[in-house]
């Protein structure tokens, strides 16, 4: 059974960095796309970066300039860098590929920017 286990979350004050880790295990497949999500409460599930097998990236508006997603192809990982992060930031964070074998979701962590 696959499995991404996320980590690196936690608490941080305005304007620090953190970063996020995504790591697979499990199987044999081919990834095409991977990615971070978010989810605040009382929020849906939003698009925060996501970086295609070719290299191609998007990001979502809000945390442009301040976030960066990066990947390691041989351990089938994926980064989140996010700097100058701000109280809205504030959600779980979510790794998810688009694989071979479909989509597959973390568990999440929680990401928590206060004073």
């Amino acid at each position: 059974q696959v499995r991404l286990v996320e980590s690196g979350g936690g608490l941080v004050q305005p304007g620090g960095s953190l970063t996020l880790s995504c790591a697979a295990s499990g199987g044999i497949f081919t990834i095409f796309r991977m990615g971070w999500y978010r989810q605040a409460p009382g929020n849906q599930r939003e698009l925060v970066a996501a970086m295609s097998s070719g290299g191609s990236t998007n990001y979502a508006d809000s945390v442009k300039g301040r976030f960066t997603i990066s990947r390691d192809n041989v351990k089938n990982m994926v980064y989140l860098q996010m700097n100058s992060l701000k109280p809205e930031d504030t959600a779980v964070y979510y790794c998810n590929y688009y694989a071979s074998i479909g989509h597959i979701w973390g568990q999440g962590t929680q990401v928590t920017v206060s004073s």
